[in-house]
């Protein structure tokens, strides 16, 4: 969806959630946005972002990996601000249902923890030991992922997640030895199925106006 990004939604661009998202987090000592827009890096100016970074043609393409992007945001904020962050976090723009406290308790996982980085995601709707299957070569279908024991209910199979996309946390120096979203010791913090909602398409735009107008009505504040 061509400039998802800036569409409004109840009246604000979509970056700006993640902009404001951040900063009620109270978690952050600089907020960057990272883009080839130049439309996208004013909007986001505008609502608050603290570092502006214009990505290189090279890493806009739709084929472009995620992982090099990150990095070369990271190294930029730290020349401008001239200092290293060791854990750095990245807020993905089409998931403005995500909540300060899923942020902070992100952070708090991986520094507790100790670990190299962490990921988000809810509770996964098709289980690949019991619902979710593959084609094979000759085209039948086959179950995902193989269980050593038979799983006759859904609710016997080993608990898996779908991963929103939502928070990725990352401490600076493994990542950027080694740019990846899995390593050895990546934790998932778990969020609730209502605020994992990813904006890839004109009905995920319309469920998420749903819910921010049913959390107005019940929170106007």
């Amino acid at each position: 969806m061509p400039g998802k990004n800036l569409r409004e939604v109840l009246g604000k661009p979509l970056i700006a959630y993640s902009i404001e998202q951040a900063r009620r987090s109270e978690l952050f000592e600089a907020i960057a946005v990272s883009s080839d827009s130049q439309n996208i890096l004013d909007a986001a100016s505008h609502h608050g972002a603290d570092v502006l970074v214009l990505r290189p043609d090279h890493l806009a393409t739709d084929e472009a990996p995620k992982c090099p992007a990150i990095k070369h945001c990271l190294e930029a904020v730290e020349r401008a601000r001239g200092t290293r962050f060791p854990i750095f976090v990245d807020l993905q723009v089409t998931s403005p249902l995500r909540q300060p406290a899923d942020i902070v308790g992100a952070v708090r996982l991986l520094e507790e923890a100790g670990v190299t980085n962490v990921i988000t995601g809810s509770k996964a709707r098709c289980s690949p030991y019991f619902s979710l299957v593959e084609r094979d070569a000759r085209g039948f279908a086959r179950l995902s992922k193989a269980s050593p024991q038979p799983v006759a209910r859904r609710q016997d199979s080993p608990e898996c997640f779908d991963m929103n996309g939502s928070i990725y946390v990352w401490r600076r120096d493994p990542f950027m030895q080694q740019p990846a979203v899995f390593y050895e010791d990546t934790l998932l913090y778990e969020m609730p199925a209502e605020r994992s909602l990813d904006i890839d398409t004109e009905i995920d735009f319309a469920i998420v106006e749903m819910i921010m107008r049913e959390r107005r009505t019940k929170h106007p504040s």
